[in-house]
């Protein structure tokens, strides 16, 4: 295991180590001095590195190499940042890829397998049909089990996309029995559908980043094409089930400004939304409270959601009990 990660680097301190090339550009200083900016990571986050002269050794370098620096880092503006001294391209014996890409802790074969049981369990057979059809295609199913759910904001970790969606499907039958009036196999299929767009919108072979077709289009857009062409190539798919699948993927976002074209306007649609947005939050908290604050009572800053978060146990524990 490499040593030391990215959060690691807290104090000032000099380091040798493997970087990920996250993004790399050439910037000038206010005197117009050039020098060279990167983005460097591993499975742990990212930090800014800067190299003020002597770069000609990073022109052959780009964004997704493996890179070997030796540099110090520095805090500025409160924030770790490393000023390099030297760097250059890893050889491909120096690196192991678990320690640049998160992984989900949890058994993805038996989240698939849950995946495919929660797809079996809809009674609806055209919903059944176009879910079994797109999840048991091969070629998606060996992305799905990969693909993160986000680049930072959630799950943002090979496996998060399934972990994530199996969450979500859990979450829809215990809604549903709370609220009998909602459909679950509606519940169910926009859990498993509503980010299938991500197996095209990001690309996760060394960094977690998005493709062309991502960065221009967006998974909503995507995932509506793919999903349906699958309705269209199952024969006698009722025409409005289908424009309400359509709905389900296009408004999960709840809202304009969060990229969704429609508001939702099902009271399926509504509930989903809800589901997305607390596991998706609740997914940041967890990061934000698992992290190491170098405080007793307070979680480091989550950037998705703006603030710190109290640690709850430690806030109330009894300041007269004597730990045993």
């Amino acid at each position: 295991m490499k040593s030391p990660l990215v959060s690691d680097l807290t104090s000032e301190q000099a380091i040798t180590t493997f970087f990920l090339v996250h993004e790399k550009e050439i910037r000038n200083t206010r005197e117009g001095k050039p020098y060279l900016r990167l983005e460097l990571g591993d499975r742990s986050g990212t930090i800014e590195a800067r190299m003020w002269d002597q770069f000609d050794a990073a022109k052959d370098i780009s964004r997704d190499d493996f890179v070997k620096v030796d540099g110090r880092v520095e805090i500025y503006r409160n924030k770790p940042q490393i000023s390099l001294r030297q760097l250059r391209l890893a050889k491909p014996d120096e690196i192991d890829l678990a320690d640049f890409l998160p992984h989900t802790k949890e058994d993805v074969g038996k989240l698939y397998s849950q995946l495919q049981g929660y797809a079996a369990s809809i009674v609806n057979p055209w919903l059944k049909k176009l879910v079994t059809a797109i999840i048991n295609d091969p070629a998606v199913a060996v992305r799905y089990k990969r693909a993160p759910a986000a680049k930072v904001m959630h799950h943002a970790y090979l496996g998060g996309l399934l972990e994530h969606v199996i969450g979500l499907c859990g979450l829809a039958k215990q809604i549903a029995a709370h609220y009998p009036e909602l459909n679950l196999d509606l519940l169910l299929t926009a859990a498993i559908l509503h980010d299938v767009g991500k197996l095209d919108e990001l690309c996760y072979d060394r960094a977690i980043g998005y493709t062309a077709e991502g960065q221009l289009l967006g998974h909503i857009v995507i995932e509506l094409e793919t999903v349906t062409r699958a309705v269209d190539a199952i024969a006698g798919f009722p025409a409005n089930l289908k424009t309400v699948v359509q709905h389900l993927l296009i408004s999960h976002h709840g809202q304009y400004e969060f990229g969704s074209p429609k508001l939702p306007m099902i009271r399926e649609a509504l509930v989903f939304h809800y589901m997305d947005d607390m596991d998706s939050k609740l997914a940041a908290v967890r990061n934000a409270l698992a992290a190491d604050s170098g405080e007793p009572e307070w979680s480091t800053f989550s950037p998705a959601l703006g603030r710190r978060f109290l640690k709850l146990d430690e806030f109330l524990k009894d300041p007269n009990s004597k730990s045993e």
